[in-house]
């Protein structure tokens, strides 16, 4: 009997995981063995990576989507509009008020962006493209002043963003003559840059803004903001304020409500998982990506970045697949991952190992990393859509 898997979510992860089911399942000699169903509410699939260069203007928004429905083929569906209701004890998911009921399900919402007014209106969001291409047209107006690079609150996706966008609009604002007119900050509630990568990391990643004058301020929670200061305060109790002209930050973030409502979040506010399978409480559903909390073997977290919700994809992907022909699923997720930080100037570094036993590396910067970037960005589009 032919199966049906709902993959709720359109992102990295959800595409790869619909591409993946596709390829071992969805058709063989031209029949289709599997019903492949894709809810995501966007109809352009926008490959966020890419948003800081955006940013400083070495993409075009058109360079950086593509439309949705053109994953679809070879088993799979593309179903677009709100999710409105998971029922994961009935593997049903609801659209438009219509319900469709799977044999697997999928769980690959990503993270919700909290609105904040008062941020929006001080700054820009670069984790939209709205945000990066705001950032970027006050960036071509800046005459010097201060930049500010600001987390707001923890957990935040794509932890590496921030540190990647401070060093490209460093590159940006030493061509244009105005490094000495310019101080960038990055402001966090972060003890140190990418934590959960093990100090070595982290000291490398000190040490390259040290390099490009980026000042890092670290353990600051934001309290406030105006048109031009912010007010933060310290682990102490202690607040400061932290003046800027032009301000990029990353969203509040939290699981989405209708993940949430289907009962599929833990005490920690996101969906706990089995690590080495993705599954979550309840059989045959798995949830993958930003929505879920691992915990490494040093206690820290798992970051929230789409190599791991694409990895993750492929193991989920291929235990279904097994299951599907009656076979023992025999994949497990390992915590393994790589991804670059691009400094500017055509380099970037690349920091990959297993990150479940914290044995992880960053590689010395250079071009072909950079290279690499640019290769996994048009790799996406050429392979999937």
């Amino acid at each position: 009997m032919k199966k049906q898997i709902l993959v709720l979510g359109g992102g990295l992860g959800g595409v790869q995981a619909a591409k993946e089911l596709s390829k071992k399942i969805g058709n063989e000699e031209g029949i289709t063995l599997a019903n492949i169903l894709v809810f995501e509410r966007e109809e352009q699939n926008v490959f966020q990576p890419s948003l800081t260069w955006l940013m400083v203007g070495k993409r075009k928004e058109e360079q950086l989507y593509r439309e949705t429905k053109n994953i679809e083929g070879g088993g799979i569906e593309v179903i677009l509009g709100d999710i409105e209701k998971i029922d994961p004890d009935e593997l049903t998911v609801t659209v438009k008020g219509e319900a469709y009921k799977g044999d697997y399900m999928i769980v690959s919402l990503g993270v919700q962006q909290a609105a904040d007014e008062a941020l929006s209106q001080a700054g820009h969001n670069f984790y939209t493209m709205e945000g990066a291409s705001g950032f970027y047209k006050d960036l071509q107006a800046f005459e010097g002043g201060k930049i500010a690079i600001t987390v707001p609150s923890l957990p935040f996706k794509s932890p590496v963003a921030p540190y990647e966008a401070a060093m490209l609009v460093e590159e940006y604002v030493r061509e244009k003559g105005l490094r000495d007119k310019t101080e960038i900050t990055i402001y966090t509630p972060e003890k140190e840059p990418m934590g959960f990568a093990g100090s070595d990391i982290s000291d490398n990643v000190m040490k390259l803004m040290a390099e490009r004058y980026v000042r890092y301020v670290t353990g600051y929670n934001l309290k406030d903001i105006s048109s031009s200061e912010m007010i933060f305060e310290d682990h102490h109790g202690e607040q400061k304020k932290a003046a800027f002209d032009l301000l990029a930050y990353t969203p509040h973030h939290q699981c989405p409500k209708v993940v949430t409502d289907a009962g599929l979040v833990g005490e920690s506010g996101w969906v706990e998982v089995n690590r080495e399978t993705l599954e979550t409480k309840y059989p045959k559903v798995f949830a993958i990506g930003d929505i879920t909390r691992i915990k490494l073997n040093s206690g820290e977290l798992l970051p929230k970045a789409g190599v791991f919700a694409r990895h993750e994809a492929e193991v989920v992907a291929h235990n279904i697949a097994k299951e599907v022909y009656g076979k023992l699923p025999d994949k497990k997720f390992e915590g393994e991952g790589s991804y670059i930080l691009d400094l500017g100037e055509d380099e970037a570094g690349r920091v990959s190992g297993d990150f479940y036993s914290s044995e992880v590396k960053m590689d010395n910067p250079g071009v072909i990393r950079h290279w690499e970037k640019i290769l996994t960005e048009k790799s996406w589009f050429i392979k999937y859509f």
